[in-house]
């Protein structure tokens, strides 16, 4: 009973904490914690994938340092379409319009997927080509393959539950999504190494003394494993569920936004909508994912034990980086909620505290990195050269880490206010314009070490041009309640506000 009572004092639900008054600090805090757990749960299913294969094989420890940025690159094409659902059920709420919200949640669901269907097909079908352009070796190239090829099939679960995800965040319920994700999780991480493995030197079996039990199985199955494209399947596999899940609660709608069947028919008039949000959305995603894939042109130059690092250490980044997306996704609800109540010096100061926390907490996390790197990157591979660039690049990056939860914050906000078009630019200044050429230019004079320089450079920047940008207080002219998404009827009928 004690621990529930702690569990239940931590993750607070959406009715119990004012989002639009009081303090920030608080329904802030409750807002954000759910999201950390949920990120970390999230990361887990990439650090299980990067830990198991690193014990297979370092190709394909390289390997996946190749797919996940593929991977990235097709949910960030769709992003906008989660991003749009989650600050229109936010201002909606906020404004006390649930029909809205709702209309707005099963839309979003019946777009999402559409698009997921469509670029999952797509990057079936040209991630070959998509390989040879990034110049992949020949060696890592097929796993590589065996990998997207069964992530692009099960696109559809992956970024549907993602949207689930957005739309319970813009209403305000942050720990029902926490739980579908921890069951999701813990089913991942049981069969990952199942199907990486099978059951012939599956070092799972080994570390817990079954060795007798693997050879059985074995001998009963026949089962040796698939190797990556099995963490493929795991992933996929485990989304589904958790997708269904999902789906179930809002249809029920007794926990969070709820969704209707009859309201899921498309609606121009709400897809423009989604463009004029969701686009710019889109396009900071896609940013991000390009400059990481273009910065690939670069690290596939590299020897097999650079990628390898570079994999590695964006695997520690996305870890030491959730409460920076957990705070980033907490502002932009927040901000959405006043705005859509008409407080928008409480959204400006909800950023202006968020930046503060997160600068202190990840200059904390950056100081531990530094310590640390060596001990943490030997936790991923026992080749030392892999260890040595990881570990060079963590106390490189490390510095920095602070200003990334300063442009995490800001851009949040941006998001939340609907001007995704600014979280965008922020992106693309920050990643493209001067992180992929500073790492272009200081990889030719300085080998490895120039690559990872270009990492605190662009940090540093990209948190200083955020802040001063939303000083400007151009976001304080969007204020998306007044304008008509133009609800029609729909087989349900017309929305109306309740």
């Amino acid at each position: 009973m004690g621990v529930r009572r702690a569990v239940n004092a931590l993750f607070k639900s959406s009715d119990e904490f004012d989002l639009t008054s009081g303090g920030i600090g608080k329904p802030l805090f409750y807002l954000s914690l759910p999201i950390v757990v949920m990120n970390l749960f999230q990361t887990a299913y990439n650090l299980a994938d990067t830990f198991w294969l690193g014990q297979y094989s370092t190709s394909a420890l390289a390997a996946i340092s190749f797919a996940f940025p593929m991977v990235f690159l097709m949910i960030s094409l769709a992003l906008g379409l989660s991003v749009a659902g989650s600050v229109l059920v936010a201002q909606y709420t906020g404004a006390g319009q649930e029909r809205r919200a709702e209309y707005a949640a099963s839309q979003t669901i019946a777009y999402a997927v559409l698009a997921s269907l469509v670029l999952g097909v797509i990057g079936y079908g040209f991630v070959d080509e998509a390989l040879a352009l990034l110049g992949v070796s020949p060696d890592i190239a097929p796993l590589v393959v065996e990998y997207m090829q069964v992530y692009a099939v099960g696109l559809v679960f992956v970024f549907g539950f993602a949207v689930f995800m957005s739309l319970m965040r813009g209403y305000g319920d942050t720990i029902t999504p926490m739980y579908v994700m921890a069951g999701s999780v813990v089913l991942n991480i049981v069969i990952d190494p199942l199907l990486i493995f099978g059951f012939q030197g599956n070092p799972l079996f080994a570390w817990l003394g079954l060795g007798g039990l693997e050879t059985g199985l074995l001998e009963l199955t026949g089962y040796a494993g698939s190797g990556i494209e099995g963490a493929a399947v795991a992933t996929v596999f485990s989304r589904a569920l958790a997708f269904l899940v999902g789906v179930a609660i809002m249809f029920r709608g007794n926990r969070g936004v709820r969704i209707r069947l009859g309201q899921m028919v498309p609606d121009l008039s709400f897809a423009r909508k989604v463009v004029d949000i969701g686009v710019p959305a889109s396009i900071e995603g896609t940013a991000r994912s390009l400059s990481i894939n273009l910065l690939l042109f670069v690290i596939a130059a590299f020897p097999e034990s650079v990628v390898a690092a570079y994999g590695i250490g964006t695997r520690i980044f996305s870890v030491i980086f959730l409460p920076a997306l957990a705070v980033s996704q907490g502002i932009e609800t927040m901000t959405g909620q006043n705005i859509g109540a008409r407080k928008q010096d409480r959204a400006a100061e909800t950023n202006h505290f968020g930046a503060r926390a997160l600068l202190a907490i990840l200059t904390v996390a950056g100081v531990l990195i530094m310590v640390a790197a060596r001990p943490v990157a030997s936790i991923f591979t026992n080749d030392p050269a892999v260890i040595e660039h990881s570990a060079t690049f963590l106390r490189v990056s490390a510095v920095s880490f602070g200003f990334i939860g300063v442009m995490r914050a800001y851009t949040g906000g941006f998001r939340g206010a609907g001007q995704t078009l600014i979280a965008a630019a922020v992106s693309i200044l920050t990643l493209g314009i001067i992180r992929l050429p500073v790492a272009w230019i200081a990889a030719g004079t300085f080998g490895a070490l120039g690559l990872w320089i270009a990492f605190p450079i662009s940090n540093v920047l990209g948190g200083i041009i955020a802040y001063l940008w939303f000083k400007r207080g151009t976001w304080r002219t969007s204020d998306l309640t007044d304008s008509e998404i133009g609800f029609g009827e729909t087989s349900s009928g017309s929305v109306t506000d309740d």
